[in-house]
């Protein structure tokens, strides 16, 4: 993670500084959800501390983006209240809640204490974690949510009916959205099995790529940003997807989780020989 931190924060202050120029009459907005943001995760992280577990921003994830989404359509006014914004704002609430709900039964059924990433990160700081994870848990992801989140602005300043890019950007969406679900899905009911303990999941979605849920998460992103292409300067916001798939590959998501499943399944060295990452391919 350490390596990342230099580029995430440029990419952050470009993105910034760039949403800022290209939508300045709607900036108060996009502060707005920024101030937003800062105000829940803080009262989250105080949560986290009287529970002591940080793992509960997993759980909230998608729910910031749906907080976003929906403070950026009212805000915009009347004017930008079509039938084509709401079915934007419920696509993200349909994301975003499933999402949520995955990850809190998942957490909390059978709740099996703080995920071993937050573990580790409390052990390593100590003393100083209660306000270390404040800066680096809560607020850092509330700004990386506000910059994947960003796209729905210009996403939403178009005012008309659905367009031709619309369609294919939903289109994508949903696709993204399958793998997703079904991806989670088809993992949960491998794991309820007590026979499949210590194997690997290498059929379904799994067959055709090692996460597929990551990878379809990344690519409803792509589908967003499609639909920003409506409005002039939509073009422009490409970190949000880029940011978002580079997330899933590179830090907490792909490269993560690989690292604990090598050594916690030797078969998956085996998967790992006939089956793409990432982009679903047929098997070797």
């Amino acid at each position: 993670m350490k390596q990342y931190f230099t580029p995430i924060a440029l990419v952050s202050i470009i993105s910034f500084l760039s949403y800022f120029l290209i939508v300045a009459p709607f900036a108060p907005t996009l502060f707005k959800g920024l101030a937003m943001l800062a105000i829940v995760l803080t009262g989250l992280w105080l949560v986290s501390l009287r529970i002591r577990d940080a793992g509960i921003i997993d759980v909230f994830w998608g729910i910031g983006f749906v907080l976003v989404a929906w403070l950026y359509y009212v805000e915009l006014g009347e004017a930008f209240w079509t039938f084509r914004n709401t079915i934007v704002c419920l696509m993200v609430t349909l994301w975003g809640t499933r999402l949520a709900v995955h990850l809190g039964n998942r957490y909390f059924f059978p709740y099996k204490g703080e995920d071993y990433r937050y573990g580790e990160m409390r052990a390593e700081h100590g003393k100083r974690w209660w306000w270390w994870s404040l800066i680096q848990v809560f607020l850092l992801q509330g700004v990386i949510l506000w910059i994947v989140s960003s796209v729905f602005m210009p996403i939403l300043l178009h005012d008309g009916g659905f367009t031709a890019l619309d369609l294919i950007g939903i289109i994508v969406w949903a696709i993204g959205l399958f793998f997703e679900a079904v991806g989670d899905w088809q993992l949960r009911q491998f794991k309820k099995n007590p026979d499949n303990t210590g194997k690997v999941l290498d059929t379904g979605l799994w067959k055709y790529t090692r996460h597929p849920n990551y990878f379809g998460d990344a690519l409803l992103w792509w589908g967003f940003y499609l639909m920003a292409f409506n409005y002039p300067q939509g073009i422009f916001f490409f970190s949000s997807p880029l940011f978002m798939t580079f997330l899933l590959m590179r830090i907490s998501g792909v490269a993560m989780l690989e690292v604990k499943l090598k050594k916690s399944k030797p078969q998956y060295h085996d998967y790992i020989k006939r089956t793409s990452a990432f982009f679903p391919m047929p098997p070797k």
